[in-house]
């Protein structure tokens, strides 16, 4: 600590927590308080000289287009899954899940859970799936004789989970961004985890029941479907979009690259074409945006607190601090710094904690690509946590929860700690699951 480099780093560090703090205590939104901690680094930075005051604005501003390429994924998925929403698509799969199997109540509720999984995976939000897909299955849910506190628990961890699987996983687009890491070979590496625990989250939390009502009832209950609504109408644009990705991966140097976000707006025209209701595309499109925009000002805010900690020198110091770590103590702090990071700073956490990670547990011959994967199970988890707790907060509006909220977290322990358990050891025997990767290439 008797270098003045490092006391510099160290001050910067501490001046951008504080700032952190002071706009916690104010009670202002995560991205306003990130945005306030990258300010007072990068003025406290130009004091000493890194970066030079004249260059701050610019870094600033410059970060906050690091990761557009993610926000353009956000948008267009999430305006294809609305439509798919507003067409009625939604409920007519979920009606049509509890009329074929009512009588096979375990069925019921695994099917359920992958139209969950489906939106977040698609878009890599698991608010998404709360948004779209939440309300209806938790009435299904409740219908299947699920108790009120058992069905939150499974929308949030079933949430979480859609967020971490393929296609889209934020963590990793991030980490794999400051990494230089290709953003592939995640599709059977986080695909069969997500789906094992998931299966696992249905049984654990949806295995007990409460009451049943008949299949006439719960119909009854539910919304009405539009129509016209049909399989086909349903299908088609996920037929659209899968299918250009597809066709992207046979014929890799016969077809254009087109990208996530095109993909993305191809499905969502299908699905505005098939729509058996009329969906007013530029109202939806500009109400989504403006629901997104809160979780776009964070992605903009990261990349703006990344830069400004890459050139004051405090990403390097977070990277020492790692590295200095014993291993298996790195280990036992991963279950609770990956979590509790994502409580604080959402998306933040990857690039600030996840980025200097990678890099080290790939130098001591782990997987980086398996570790990325494990990392992202871990994360998701930390959206129920204060002061953040974004899906948790949803969760408990969707499904109109009333008793206390550590009542409805303490409910999701067992697929919590399965998932940590499972997260950590991908993490430590990465080398030997590098055939998932394989299989995904």
């Amino acid at each position: 600590m008797r270098d003045p480099v490092v006391v510099q780093i160290v001050v910067v560090a501490l001046v951008m927590g504080i700032a952190y703090a002071l706009a916690s205590w104010r009670r202002l939104s995560v991205e306003l308080r990130m945005l306030a901690a990258a300010v007072a680094g990068g003025l406290c930075g130009a004091v000493v000289g890194t970066p030079p005051v004249g260059e701050l604005a610019r870094h600033l501003v410059e970060g906050t287009l690091t990761y557009l390429d993610v926000m353009l994924v956000f948008v267009t998925a999430t305006v294809f899954i609305t439509i798919v929403a507003e067409s009625g698509g939604v409920d007519y799969l979920v009606r049509g899940i509890v009329r074929a199997f009512h009588g096979q109540r375990i069925v019921a509720l695994l099917l359920l859970m992958i139209l969950l999984l489906i939106p977040g995976a698609l878009t890599g939000a698991g608010s998404v799936s709360i948004l779209t897909v939440g309300a209806p299955s938790a009435l299904a849910m409740g219908y299947l004789g699920v108790p009120k506190r058992r069905v939150a628990a499974i929308l949030f961890i079933i949430a979480g989970l859609a967020a971490a699987a393929p296609p889209v996983n934020i963590w990793a687009m991030i980490i794999c961004a400051g990494t230089a890491i290709p953003y592939t070979g995640f599709e059977y590496t986080l695909g069969i985890p997500v789906l094992l625990l998931g299966t696992s989250t249905m049984l654990i939390l949806g295995w007990k029941r409460e009451h049943r009502m008949s299949r006439d009832d719960v119909l009854q209950a539910m919304p009405r479907t539009a129509d016209g609504m049909t399989w086909w109408r349903v299908l088609l644009p996920f037929v659209a979009f899968f299918g250009t990705v597809v066709v992207s991966r046979v014929w890799p140097f016969s077809v254009p690259t087109l990208g996530l976000p095109l993909q993305f707006t191809i499905g969502a025209v299908v699905a505005w074409t098939v729509s058996p209701r009329p969906v007013h595309i530029l109202t939806l499109a500009r109400d989504t945006v403006k629901r997104l925009m809160p979780l776009l000002a964070t992605m903009a805010v990261v990349g703006s607190l990344q830069q400004v900690m890459t050139v004051t020198g405090v990403r390097g110091l977070i990277s020492y601090a790692v590295i200095s770590t014993p291993l298996v103590l790195l280990f036992v702090l991963l279950v609770f710094l990956i979590p509790v990071s994502e409580g604080i700073l959402t998306y933040g956490g990857a690039a600030i904690i996840g980025i200097p990670l990678v890099w080290y547990l790939d130098s001591i011959g782990l997987h980086a690509t398996v570790v990325i994967a494990g990392l992202s199970l871990l994360w998701p988890l930390g959206d129920g946590l204060p002061p953040t707790a974004l899906i948790g907060r949803l969760t408990v509006m969707v499904t109109g929860y009333r008793e206390s909220y550590w009542s409805f977290l303490r409910q999701t322990w067992l697929p919590w700690l399965l998932i940590t358990a499972v997260g950590i050891l991908m993490i430590a025997y990465s080398a030997k699951l590098r055939f998932l990767v394989d299989w995904s290439m």
